[in-house]
Parts: structure tokens; sequence; C-alpha cells
């Protein structure tokens, strides 16, 4: 509540509500107790965290010359301190490709032709993919995780340790891709396009009208954030579990009403979402593909580094 002072009102609600469904005693005052001393102590411990940094970003131009005035997004997030990283920096992907190699002609082509706004080339369910997952996190991947928690019948200690993990790992991942995104700040695919006979490289042709599927995200390109996000939280969901096979989750878009995706496996879960954000024009396929590498390594880090169950921290 403090940190959404708008939401406080509705918060206390719920959290009455819940509370007075539960039977009054010491069970119920010492587990209120604990869970007042734990926020206390994360906003504490996160008080100094670079979170509260105004944006710097310095946008390129020569003096004089116009450019576009919206304000980037996430510049300021890349500085602030992970929870579990041991920097921003720790799994920064290599440089994306040399825009003279075949592959930057390969996946500029892709994307010009599967991701434009209204691509015939892009069937009616790439279209759907592209749609359902212009929705951000936690919304989705939240999802996910409560479903998981509900299938697997986890039990209190169990379920906040699993979503705990869920999201550092998720917070973790942001700060992580915003620091990859604004050291290499690579361009989208709706400027390349446009500028597709500036780039050196003789196999990609401009087209001047282009535009994507919906509005651009304005952070830089690389790497794929939904990739990266969505794919640490597979693998903490993974090393709770053991494996890549999960209990069905129904997910809702709020961009596509009344449409549902059903997941039984990791894999597949993270496939969509990186083949989504090339059809909506937003991600070259190499972006994808180190996204999802990246968010990987950063969840299997978190999974192993903090918060490991009692029995596997008295062996050790």
């Amino acid at each position: 509540m403090k940190l959404i002072p708008n939401a406080a009102s509705d918060v206390q609600t719920a959290v009455t509500s819940y509370l007075e469904k539960l039977p009054d005693g010491e069970a119920k005052s010492a587990g209120i107790k604990l869970g007042q001393e734990a926020a206390a102590a994360i906003l504490e411990m996160r008080a100094n965290d670079g979170s509260a940094a105004g944006d710097a970003y310095r946008p390129k131009t020569r003096p004089g010359l116009y450019i576009p005035t919206a304000i980037t997004i996430g510049w300021s997030f890349s500085r602030v301190t992970p929870f579990v990283l041991a920097s921003p920096s720790q799994f920064r992907p290599k440089p994306p490709p040399s825009r003279k190699s075949p592959e930057w002609a390969r996946d500029y082509n892709e994307i010009k032709d599967l991701g434009e706004k209204n691509s015939t080339k892009r069937t009616a369910r790439q279209t759907e993919d592209a749609r359902f997952w212009i929705s951000v996190n936690p919304g989705m991947s939240h999802q996910l995780e409560r479903q998981i928690v509900a299938a697997k019948g986890m039990d209190t200690v169990d379920s906040a340790r699993f979503m705990a993990l869920a999201s550092m790992a998720e917070a973790d991942a942001g700060i992580a891709l915003f620091d990859a995104k604004y050291k290499y700040e690579f361009w989208r695919p709706i400027t390349a396009i446009r500028n597709g006979d500036i780039d050196g490289n003789p196999a990609t042709e401009r087209n001047a009208t282009w535009q994507p599927i919906d509005a651009t995200p304005m952070h830089p390109e690389y790497p794929c954030a939904h990739c990266i996000i969505n794919s640490a939280v597979a693998a903490v969901v993974k090393a709770t579990l053991g494996t890549d096979d999960i209990p069905e989750v129904v997910l809702t878009s709020p961009f596509v009403p009344g449409i549902t995706h059903r997941f039984t496996n990791l894999r597949a879960y993270n496939e969509e979402i990186a083949n989504a954000r090339i059809y909506a024009g937003f991600h070259y396929r190499f972006s994808t593909i180190v996204g999802r590498e990246m968010g990987e390594k950063i969840g299997e880090y978190v999974a192993k580094s903090v918060l490991q169950p009692v029995q596997a921290a008295m062996a050790h």
C-alpha cells in the first residue's frame, strides 16, 4: 500500500475480507504479524535500490534538429539494484549481428513480411498470437504462476516461495533486459525497414510506409523483453516442478477479449511468445532467440541462489 497509495483502499478492503474468513486465534495473529514484518523488511531493504531515480536518457540528435519527442521507457530501471543477480549486466548478451550479415538480412526480411500491420503473409492465428501477447507482464505471467500453484495444491509455504522466486526472476529479468537494451540501442523494425536503403546490406529493401501491428514499445529493440521475462519465469517453474510439462493453464489477454490460449508445456509457452513478437513487428528473430537464452539463465540462477527449500538448505 505504501508503494501504490492510490490502490491502498482496495487492497485494505481485500485483505480485511480475506482475514474475516479465518478464525481468530494465535495462528491468525502470528500470521498477520509475520506478514507485516516481512513487508516492512522488504521496504527497508529496497529503500535505496535506485528505482526512484529520474530518467536521464539522452536522445541522439544534433543541435537544432527535430526528433520525435516521446520519452523512452526503462532507462532508469537498468540502473536499479537487482534482487538476486550480482549486477544488471551479469547475463548481458553479445551485440546484435552485423547489419551487413546474412543473418541480419534474413531476419529483417522475415519481420518485414510477417510483422507488417496489414500483412497478407501472416495467418489469422499468427495475427491472433501477435495481438494476444501485446499484453505485458506481470498481468500475463502471474496467470500462469497462480494456476500452477492451485493445480499442484501447494501449501502456504511452498506457494509463497514459488511466487517469490518467480517475482524476483521477473524483476531481475526486467533490470537485466533494460541494461542490455540501452547498452546496444539497436533500432526497431519500423526504423530499420523505413531506412533499409542505408543499412549497408543489399539484401534489405526499404519500405517507406511500413508499420507494425500496434504501437512499437518506447525502448530499444535488442533483446526481446517479453522473451526474457517469460523465459525467466518458465525457468523458475521448471526448477520447481523438475520438468517442462505443466498442469494445463488457460491464459486470457485484454487485447483479444473472449480468446483463451492453453498450455501444458513451458517450451510451447515460450515459443508462442517469441513468435508473437515477430508477428507483431516488434522484434527480429535473433533478438527473440537471445532473449529466451538470457531469460533461462536468469531464471535458473535465481532459482538456485535464494529461498532454497529447508531440507536443501540444511543439507548444505
